[in-house]
């Protein structure tokens, strides 16, 4: 929950305070259901229940933050859950209930905000450029690297701002750990201890996304249980440490390489500040330093752990109900600039 000054977008400045953040995790069930649904491999019926049974976890989570901060919200912003994202076809979803949610917390939602910018010609992604210049400044430059499950970064170099998906952050190393550890993901990065192997680390390299221009994004459906499937028999000559330490060395080297053939010029030692769970991985934080030494690379602690991502589509959808535009045209293609999402009452 933010307080935001609606009059303030003008200025650059419309961010005034976190109120609180709070996180649940999904069920065991549910998080294998969503990758299932990631995966293309749920039926459109068993789509059709999770999306209602996504809406009831949303609203259970929105409710308890409510509950502990003894505060009403004005509105709500409702990213949901990704599942497809297509944007060579201008499709994208997002498997959210705006209406439990409604009514769960007795205010109107704003929701749906990538699909505005696909009418567009847009790509739908990546949205938080403007939430990142509103957060950071404008006064000097920087780089905002995001290790979601997909990489994404904001360039920002006095100027001129810039922002799309890398690749892969932590997809890959959560599904990993889910097939050769028994866990959601490895906490800390602490089986990718091993070596990396260059062989697998050149042939993933020569992917076609990175070799595409901007503007670009892409998500699970590319770099996700797919591509795991398809990479695991070299995985699998690997010793377990080395498997790790190799898909570690893939997202850092991705981002590399993608902000060096694409990335707007900044001064040495710009900071380069890193959200996401990925800023929790301590062999991927240290593949980034070894790989981008011209930036000075620091965890972005202004906010806790996981409440970057909220806290931006919160601002988004502020930037709505003052009537703002939320998209960044440069950055994901959009003809021109609209204020983003659908209501409801």
């Amino acid at each position: 929950m933010i307080e935001v000054d609606p009059n303030a977008f003008e200025r650059g400045l419309p961010f005034q305070a976190l109120l609180g953040h709070h996180h649940e995790t999904y069920t065991a069930e549910l998080r294998t259901t969503v990758l299932r649904a990631a995966a293309d491999d749920l039926k459109p019926s068993e789509l059709c229940i999770l999306q209602r049974q996504l809406g009831e976890a949303h609203a259970a989570a929105s409710r308890n933050l409510i509950k502990r901060l003894n505060t009403q919200p004005h509105f709500a912003c409702l990213h949901g859950q990704t599942v497809q994202h297509w944007p060579g076809q201008g499709a994208t979803l997002q498997l959210a209930d705006p209406y439990v949610l409604s009514e769960a917390i007795r205010c109107p939602v704003i929701w749906d905000l990538r699909r505005r910018d696909m009418a567009l010609g847009g790509q739908g992604a990546p949205l938080v450029p403007m939430t990142e210049l509103w957060l950071h400044g404008q006064s000097n430059s920087w780089a905002a690297l995001n290790l979601g499950g997909i990489a994404n970064i904001t360039l920002w170099n006095g100027k001129e701002l810039q922002a799309w998906d890398l690749g892969p952050a932590m997809s890959l190393l959560d599904l990993a750990a889910h097939r050769w550890l028994g866990l959601p993901f490895d906490p800390e990065g602490q089986q990718a201890t091993g070596r990396v192997s260059d062989q697998a680390l050149e042939a993933w390299l020569r992917h076609p996304h990175f070799q595409t221009p901007l503007p670009k994004s892409t998500g699970r459906e590319v770099f996700g249980a797919t591509w795991l499937d398809r990479e695991l028999s070299s995985l699998e000559q690997l010793d377990r440490a080395d498997r790790f330490a190799t898909l570690a060395a893939f997202s850092a080297e991705a981002c590399a390489r993608e902000i060096r053939r694409w990335g707007l010029p900044l001064p040495l030692g710009s900071p380069l500040l890193l959200s996401g769970g990925g800023a929790n991985h301590l062999r991927l934080c240290q593949e980034l330093e070894r790989r981008l030494p011209e930036f000075r690379i620091e965890r972005d602690t202004r906010f806790p752990s996981g409440a970057r991502e909220a806290i931006s589509w919160a601002l988004l959808g502020a930037a709505s109900v003052a009537g703002k535009p939320g998209n960044h045209c440069p950055s994901t293609g959009a003809r021109h600039r609209a204020v983003l999402g659908s209501w409801t009452p």
